[in-house]
């Protein structure tokens, strides 16, 4: 069989472009020859099957009250069961959680990702009973994000997120990757990863990956 990596993330895990031009689609999601989840596929190789799990909006355990089911809490344990035996999970979450409606500092989004995992690991789909957790901390969001839906102070907690995810990572035995220097955010949103981005994030996982299951 093959080893089952289950990528779980968010918009930028499933392909969002905020640039028409800047995919073969012209449309607003990357194409399968774009996103790094199928270019991760295209250099591991057959003895790997990648599974995109992104979701637009998604959080670590924040419910939204605009939208539904957006806390990556309550749908880990179908997403893990319904792909077992997984032999390695990617968690590339963070973004969304810095959203103004959800009123969370860094250290609190810090604790967000450290309740995913804790529940992740409780989940009975790992191969030989083996929680294996990579945690992807995703670029900064840059000054020029402008929504205002989702607050402008995301710009403000961005930078910071990296640390508490490290900090987690150690305490519950995880790999980590922070992406930002990694992987190129674009400059039409400042929040999703650019063509070259999902490259340049597929490229150094790929280097991570093997290492790992």
């Amino acid at each position: 069989m093959k080893k089952h990596i289950v990528c779980f993330g968010d918009s930028n895990t499933h392909g969002y472009c905020a640039d028409p031009n800047d995919t073969e689609t012209h449309s607003d999601r990357f194409s399968e020859n774009e996103r790094w989840t199928c270019l991760l596929q295209q250099a591991l190789g057959d003895d790997y099957y990648v599974i995109e799990e992104g979701l637009s909006g998604r959080t670590t355990v924040f419910s939204d009250p605009l939208h539904e089911s957006m806390s990556g809490l309550d749908s880990i344990y179908s997403c893990l069961m319904s792909h077992e035996p997984v032999d390695l999970l990617i968690v590339m979450l963070g973004t969304n959680d810095c959203k103004e409606r959800f009123a969370a500092n860094p250290a609190a989004i810090g604790g967000g990702l450290e309740r995913l995992i804790l529940k992740a690991k409780t989940v009975p789909a790992w191969r030989n009973g083996k929680p294996n957790i990579l945690i992807v901390a995703p670029p900064w969001m840059r000054e020029g994000f402008n929504d205002e839906v989702m607050g402008l102070c995301c710009v403000e907690k961005s930078p910071h997120i990296a640390r508490y995810f490290a900090l987690k990572a150690v305490a519950q035995g995880c790999a980590f990757l922070d992406a930002e220097g990694i992987a190129e955010f674009n400059t039409v949103d400042y929040t999703h990863l650019s063509c070259k981005g999902h490259r340049q994030l597929a490229a150094k996982l790929a280097e991570v990956v093997p290492e790992l299951v």
